[in-house]
C-alpha cells in the first residue's frame, strides 16, 4: 500500500479515503485486503468507492454540480414530499373526523 497508508491511522480523512480508493481502482489492493489491513468493513470501504464513483460522474458531467446544490436540490425534493405526506395524512384526518370514525 501507499506511503501515505504506512503511517498508522487514527483518522479516515478524505485524501486517506482517496488514496485507499484509486489504490483499488488501480488493482494495487482489493477491497478485501483493505478491510483487513485497516480493520474496517468491507461495505464502508465500498461506501467510500461508491462515492467516488458518484463524485467522479458528477465531476465529468458538461454541467457538474457543486455538492451543496446537489444537497440543496435533495432536501428541497424530501421536504416536498414531506409536506405532501402531511397534508394527505391531515386530509385524511379531517375525513375520518367528518365519516365519523374513530382514530386508531
Amino acid at each position: 500500500m501507499s506511503t501515505l497508508m504506512d503511517e498508522e491511522i487514527k483518522r479516515w480523512t478524505a485524501k486517506r479515503k482517496t488514496a485507499l480508493v484509486l489504490e483499488i481502482i488501480q488493482g494495487k489492493t482489493s477491497v478485501s485486503e483493505a478491510s483487513r489491513a485497516y480493520d474496517l468493513p468491507p461495505s464502508e470501504i465500498e461506501g467510500w468507492m461508491e462515492d467516488g464513483r458518484k463524485g467522479m460522474e458528477n465531476a465529468l458531467k458538461a454541467n457538474p454540480q457543486d455538492v451543496r446544490e446537489q444537497y440543496e436540490r435533495q432536501l428541497k425534493e424530501l421536504q416536498e414530499a414531506y409536506g405532501e405526506a402531511m397534508l394527505e395524512l391531515r386530509a385524511r384526518k379531517k375525513l375520518q373526523s367528518l365519516l365519523g370514525e374513530d382514530e386508531k
